[in-house]
């Protein structure tokens, strides 16, 4: 078996309400699909999910292609180390990572379709019947929060993931909110995006953990250098969760080594393939980490492709990172159960175990063309460049 096309396909996606945070402002998804397609005609479909810029992606894949056709897929890492040293994407590392993480995935999925398999056994096997994800809270009034909390509750969540970083008074009225409508029995997550700076870190988590009893804080400051967390965990009792800071390999290898968090909050398109996410999973777990699956925002594929690795890991956590509950709509010809609840068991049909609607891809990569991507930034600035559009596919 020979890969013998790869197709890069943005396409676009709106949420249902703006994600804002201290760090971005957010109207849907824009993500580059990776459909392979092997001299045998099984074919697998992939996902990069993006950070800045979607053209950039998408242009990696194009860039990467001559290194990839004509390869054995299952020779996944080796393509990847080429990539890397005469290919030259070791000199923009999270760039080619982000890129050859959705071809990667549709090498898997290629690869788990043609053994008949499901990816985490490729992975040595579920240690877990199902994995837990979180609720991800609106920006909104104490009243509002209370009202979205309670339904959370309803519905089985008992993770609950909110933003905070913008406005010290609002977030605390929000989690007041948040804490009385689940009670103790819910955990209550804060992600900072590293906007504090020590002394508000220290106050604010010393304070808030009293009063709501934190599950985690995630990125509360400046990752670089490490010691701003081995600082912090010395003077504050609540846990911390690494995210920023893990753009490469190495850079995950030495944050685990630091041990200057609980939780490592990364996934394959950090450090660029299943294999290595799942690698360095495992090294953590050695280290005493456990791992809070991450996600830039994503359409079933990468969440399915996430799901196989939390199955598969000895120490992934409780609340993992999911943003189908903001989706207007998906690619796959099912909903993924992550859309209406916390729980995902084990996904048994081959490769990532979801089917993609190729009726939907069509339309949302038309929407792509028309309206290009959704900038991380929102409205924050006046100004914005015109839309870029990928060129048609043939």
């Amino acid at each position: 078996m020979k890969i013998a096309k790869l197709e890069a396909i943005p396409v676009r996606i709106p949420y249902k309400h703006v994600e804002e945070s201290s760090l971005i402002a957010r109207g849907g998804i824009a993500d580059v699909l990776v459909k392979v397609t092997a001299d045998n005609g099984l074919v697998g479909w992939g996902e990069c999910t993006r950070a800045a810029d979607v053209p950039g992606i998408e242009s990696a894949v194009r860039a990467m292609t001559p290194v990839v056709l004509g390869r054995d897929p299952w020779d996944k890492e080796a393509i990847h180390r080429d990539l890397a040293v005469p290919a030259l994407w070791s000199f923009q590392p999270m760039t080619g990572n982000f890129a050859y993480a959705g071809i990667d995935m549709a090498l898997w999925d290629l690869c788990g379709r043609a053994a008949g398999q499901p990816l985490y056994r490729l992975f040595g096997g579920a240690q877990r019947e199902a994995v837990d994800y979180f609720y991800y809270m609106e920006w909104g009034t104490p009243k509002a929060v209370e009202r979205e909390a309670k339904e959370a509750m309803r519905r089985g969540y008992r993770r609950f993931y909110i933003k905070a970083g913008v406005d010290e008074r609002r977030e605390e009225a929000m989690l007041e909110a948040l804490r009385g409508a689940i009670g103790r029995e819910g955990g209550i997550r804060i992600d900072v995006n590293q906007a504090w700076n020590m002394p508000q870190a220290v106050r604010l988590l010393k304070r808030w953990h009293a009063r709501f009893d934190l599950d985690f804080v995630e990125a509360p400051v400046p990752i670089d250098p490490v010691e701003n967390n081995l600082d912090l965990m010395r003077r504050v009792d609540v846990p911390i969760c690494v995210n920023e800071g893990l753009g490469r390999e190495a850079d995950v290898w030495r944050i685990i080594n630091s041990r200057c968090g609980s939780y490592l909050c990364f996934s394959s398109y950090w450090v660029g393939s299943l294999s290595r996410f799942h690698l360095l999973s495992q090294a953590g777990h050695m280290e005493g980490w456990q791992v809070c699956k991450h996600t830039h925002g994503e359409f079933g594929l990468a969440a399915a492709a996430g799901q196989h690795v939390m199955l598969a890991i000895p120490n992934a956590c409780q609340g993992h990172q999911q943003t189908a509950q903001l989706m207007m709509d998906d690619i796959l010809t099912e909903r993924i159960p992550i859309t209406d609840g916390p729980s995902w068991g084990r996904l048994d049909k081959p490769g990532l175990g979801v089917e993609v609607d190729t009726d939907k891809v069509a339309k949302y990569h038309e929407d792509y063309l028309k309206h290009g991507e959704f900038p991380p930034y929102g409205d924050r600035f006046p100004l914005k460049a015109a839309p870029r559009s990928s060129p048609k596919r043939r």
